[in-house]
């Protein structure tokens, strides 16, 4: 196993992930570029662009067990679009409503307040914020 290889197939059974093939795979495009934000579309793209041969149902599946296993993380902009986060840590999102572009903004640089009690049995997991933008 290459030594590239084996940090991602580490870092998906420390995950509690059986690392395939196509997981390592789809991890190494993932996680080889620090972080971003990218969609299951995207990603099936850099996908083929590479030669890694994987359908979008693969990628999509792959994406929610990578985010339930808590490698990613979904930051939904709308109904129809939803991106993957490399980022896991603490932060919020500007989001270019023009060109679909996502930014992260430090967690620390916005504060929320007014976050109402959850209901009886619930917690608060975390506060996404979304600051829409619009190009001048």
């Amino acid at each position: 196993m290459a030594p590239k290889t084996a940090v991602y197939t580490d870092r998906l059974r420390k995950a509690g992930l059986r690392p395939t093939r196509q997981r390592v795979a789809l991890a190494q495009l993932l996680f080889g570029r620090g972080d971003r934000h990218v969609t299951a579309e995207g990603l099936h793209e850099e996908a083929a662009a590479s030669g890694v041969t994987v359908s979008l149902a693969t990628i999509y599946n792959t994406m929610h067990q990578f985010t339930r296993a808590g490698l990613l993380r979904d930051v939904t902009v709308d109904g129809a679009r939803t991106y993957f986060d490399t980022n896991i840590g603490d932060h919020h999102h500007f989001y270019c409503e023009d060109d679909g572009t996502l930014m992260d903004i430090d967690g620390a640089a916005i504060a929320v307040a007014g976050v109402p009690t959850p209901p009886h049995g619930a917690k608060v997991d975390r506060v996404d914020v979304i600051v829409r933008l619009k190009r001048r």
